[in-house]
This record gives structure tokens, sequence and C-alpha cells, in this order.
């Protein structure tokens, strides 16, 4: 026996065969699986609501678990309709409706006297009346319960009939009430909802220099009313998808008819809609869901929480997707320009936008290679350095007994770690333990020879830098990265970083977001209508991104600026 089996023999867990799996699901029928796969699962149609009124009760009560649950209501109560009186029931969620306006939209309308609910008469509803040849001809229906009940005695806005128990669940879980009539084999759906929330407030993610000083909340209809207001338009479409087999989270897949390519919205649709998951709780997770598996970790689409970048976005042909308690929306295609622009840029002139998409983009090579750069210089390249500098290195590290990859290494990882810190934290110590890290920390390694000044100068950039990445996923994509060049530079100098960045240039280019290539405005060079990099002025800016094959094209005339015609 080799000496491989034997520590696996004493060290793998090996289960024994004879012991049954624990089951805690009390199951009467052993022969059926508690959670069945999907693949040999039968997809049941959804149970109708029956006429019987207790039978619906018995129902509702069993899929909401009534006996141990203390949030679920049922208010049973007798509903008056033409001189007759119904037993009725409303279900809803105590905590997510509005009482005040069950009471009074809804209850006292079916359950007090007065002249429309107790008119004995027996003549039908006058559908429409026209005259001809001196005849008077009209269309009549006969007199239906449900469609009284939706037309005449429910004042409520918003009531929506349906015929199946899904709908009214799914609309009960959302913040509605069900309110059925026994003898009717439908319930309506009625929209009450008044939970707490949050208000509209300033973006606390994403600084505004010149643009609306207002953010997404976690109520996807106050974010569609957001978007609404920007765009303006009834070409904006908002189609109303669920995911998750559990938490059944609604989305909203946001597009403008006219403008955003049909075979985009479609790529959108079909991954969405073949998500096999059985809960959706946050935008982040979305993200990875929707993003496709490439070898390189870049982010491929655009999390916002301001509701004019996601316009923009709209109006320029992609697809927004917003998330119901999430206060972000994912825009889609995003290349690699977008995450070194701010929302702003379109909002100040050529020359100042320029000028910072510039800096970020010198902050993106900083953050991603300063660090390889000095771990190569200081390991294989003294040469290219100046004597007086050089020796101020050397005197500056004549002390610290580390190498310089441990000391660089130290360094880079008490940063996030200082970083993360401060981010964890309450926030009225969150700016003191930056303070703390950053000078005290700092000085006392430097005081104590475990690290050397130049090093801080060299982190102190390289996080600086960091900081002025817009997008949050693509920053954090490049504090990992630098990772690697800095052991590039370590082990081959200036080979090792010009070869590691050559593969890392050569996987970015070869990266796709949702069919779109991810360099498409800054590789090739050849001009892209619309989608350079750096912003022409604004009365250039004719075109719409043409990567994007908008419908389109022109988002501008030759000569906006007419009045200079004149």
């Amino acid at each position: 026996m080799s000496f491989k089996s034997v520590l696996s023999s004493l060290f793998t867990f090996k289960p024994d065969e004879n012991i049954n799996k624990h089951n805690f699901n009390l199951i009467e029928d052993y022969n059926i699986k508690a959670y069945p796969d999907d693949d040999t699962a039968i997809k049941e149609p959804p149970k109708k609501i029956y006429p019987s009124l207790s039978v619906n009760l018995e129902f509702m009560k069993t899929r909401y678990n009534a006996l141990i649950n203390s949030d679920i209501i049922f208010r049973e109560f007798v509903l008056n309709a033409r001189g007759k009186q119904y037993n009725a029931l409303l279900v809803y969620i105590d905590g997510m409706i509005n009482s005040q306006i069950m009471d009074d939209f809804i209850l006292e309308p079916l359950m007090m006297r007065n002249r429309n609910n107790l008119y004995g008469g027996s003549q039908n509803k006058v559908i429409s009346e026209a005259v001809a040849n001196n005849i008077t001809v009209r269309k009549v229906k006969k007199f239906d319960l449900a469609s009284y009940i939706l037309s005449c005695l429910m004042p409520q806005n918003s009531v929506k009939r349906q015929t199946d128990f899904e709908s009214i669940i799914s609309g009960i879980n959302s913040g509605n009430c069900a309110l059925f009539v026994d003898t009717l084999d439908s319930a309506f759906d009625i929209e009450v909802k008044g939970f707490q929330q949050r208000g509209i407030e300033k973006p606390s993610n994403e600084i505004v220099i010149k643009g609306a000083h207002s953010s997404f909340t976690e109520n996807i209809r106050t974010n569609t009313s957001l978007l609404r207001r920007f765009v303006n338009n009834e070409n904006l479409v908002i189609e109303n998808i669920e995911v998750g087999k559990i938490t059944k989270t609604k989305c909203g897949l946001c597009y403008i008819k006219g403008i955003t390519n049909e075979d985009l919205i479609a790529e959108v649709k079909y991954r969405i809609n073949n998500l096999g998951v059985d809960s959706l709780l946050s935008a982040g997770q979305l993200e990875q869901l929707l993003s496709e598996d490439i070898s390189i970790d870049v982010p491929q689409t655009i999390s916002t929480e301001r509701p004019d970048k996601a316009s923009s976005y709209l109006l320029d042909g992609r697809v927004a997707i917003l998330i119901n308690g999430a206060p972000y929306a994912i825009i889609m295609p995003a290349v690699l320009g977008d995450f070194l622009s701010s929302p702003d840029d379109k909002n100040l002139k050529k020359t100042f936008s320029n000028f910072a998409k510039g800096i970020r983009l010198l902050a993106a090579f900083v953050t991603l290679l300063l660090p390889g750069l000095y771990m190569a210089i200081t390991s294989f390249h003294q040469e290219i350095l100046p004597t007086e500098l050089l020796f101020s290195i050397l005197a500056s590290r004549e002390n610290v007994p580390f190498p310089v990859l441990v000391e660089l290494l130290t360094l880079e990882i008490s940063f996030e770690l200082i970083r993360e810190a401060g981010l964890r934290v309450p926030s009225p110590i969150g700016p003191t333990i930056g303070i703390v890290g950053a000078i005290v920390m700092g000085q006392a390694a430097v005081s104590a020879g475990i690290v050397s000044p130049i090093l801080i100068i060299i982190v102190a950039i390289t996080g600086t830098a960091s900081f002025a990445i817009p997008d949050y996923s693509f920053g954090f994509h490049l504090r990992v990265s630098r990772f690697i060049f800095i052991f590039l530079g370590y082990l081959c100098g200036f080979l090792g970083i010009a070869l590691g960045l050559f593969v890392y240039m050569c996987m970015i280019s070869n990266s796709k977001s949702f069919g779109v290539p991810y360099t498409i405005n800054i590789s090739p060079l050849e001009k892209v209508n619309g989608g350079k990099f750096f912003l022409p002025p604004i009365w250039k800016r004719e075109y719409r991104s043409s990567f994007l094959n908008p419908k389109k094209e022109k988002k501008q005339e030759d000569i906006s600026m007419e009045w200079k015609k004149n």
C-alpha cells in the first residue's frame, strides 16, 4: 500500500452507505419527492378559483399556514348587491396594506347600505344607445355580479379580476388584498399597498456635480416613475418579469420602442426568463446571473442608482432592468469606456469632460501597474532611476529587514484592510479609521523600520488612483488584478509586466457583453459614430452608438443649434 493511499484512508471522510439520509420533511406519501426536480416534475396548470367561498377559504388558509402565521388576516363579511346579500372574504397581510384605504374604499362601499347596493330593480345594464330613423335602439347586458361589483360598488382605482389562485396569491404577497365572493368563480386583486418605504433621496454612492439630485429607491413603481419623468415619452416600455421560484421577485425590463435593437431586447429577455433560481434579492445577484462566463473577470453590466444616468443609456438604445427591493438599475450591454465615464461628463464642456476622462484613464493604469512597475524597477532595472533617487531609495530601505515583495504586499494588504474596515464600521467612525490607518499606522511603520517611506508614497498614490474610478465593480477588478502584476514584476521585471499586459489586453479585447466587443469604443481605432471614448462638442453628437445597432441612428439634427442660422 502506497503512502498516499494510507493518508487517504486515515484522513478522508467516507459516509456509511447503510445510513439513510436525514429527511426533515413530513410527507404522507413517501413515493413523492418533497422537492421534485424540474426535469421530472409535471407542471400542473394553475388551480382555478372555486364558486364556493368555504372551499376558497380552506384553500387559502392551507396555502398561508393560517394556524401558525400571525400576520395573515382573513376578514369575513356580508356584501350587499342589488338588494341581495352574499358572503365575502378579504385576505391580506397585516403590515403591508393601508387600513384606511381598505376601510374607506372596500369595506364601507360593500357593507354599508346605499342606493347602489340596495336597488332591487330588474332592468339590465344599458351598454349603448343609438337613434336611427327616430327609432331608439338599445343594447343591454344581463346582470352579472362580478361586473356589477367591479364597476359600481368598488371605488378603488386599481382592481383586477383573476380566475386562478396563483395570480391572487402573487398580489397578496406584494401588498394587495384579495376579495372572494360566494357564488363567483373569480376573485378581485385590489391594490391597497401601505407598507413603509424610503423616500427619494440624493445618490449616496454616485456623486452628483451637475445633474438631478434623485436616486432610485427599493420600490419598483417609484423607480419606474422616476424613469418616466426623465424620458417623458410613451414609447418607453417597461415589461414585468418575475424571477425566482420562491420569491417571485418582480423585475422591470425597460427599453424605448423604436430605438432599441430588437435582437438586444430578445437576448436580455431570453437570459432573464431562463434563470432557474429560487430567490433573487439584489441587483448584484442578477448581474452575475446575466453575465457570461469569460476568461477575465470584468463587469459586463452597468449598475447605477441615478435615474438620469439610466435614462441617458435608454435613450442611446440600451436596455435597463429594475429589481423590486433593490435601489439600482442594471444597464446592458456595457463596454470598457462606460466604466471610466461619469454621467456628469455630458453636462460639462468637452474640454473639461475629456480632461476628467483622461485623468480617469491615467488612474486606471496607475491602479493596475504602479506597484508592479516599482517592484520591477527595484528588483531588475535600477539603472533607469536617477542616481540621487536611487541612493535615496537605498538609504530609506537600509533599516528594513524584509524583501521588497514582502514589504509591498504587507502595505497593499494593510491598505485593503483599512478600506474594508472603513466600509464595515458605523459611518461616524469610518473616516476616523481611514485617518488613523493611513497616517498614524503608516508613520509608525516607517519609524519602526518595517517599511520604507518611498513605498508608503507608492501605495498611497495607487490607493488614491483607485478612488478615481467611477464604477465600483471595475475599480475592484483593477485592485485585484494589480497583485498579478506585482508578482510578474518581481519574477521577470519589465518583461513580465509587458507579457502580462499583452495577455490582459488580449483577454479584454476578446471579451463581449451581450454580443458587443468590450473595447469597441477604444479599439479598433476607426471612428465609431457616437461611441468614441472622448466626447466631441455637444453640437457634433448627432449619432447614437453604432455598436448598439439602434433603429434610430440619429439623435439630433446635423445643425442642432438652429439659432445660429439667423
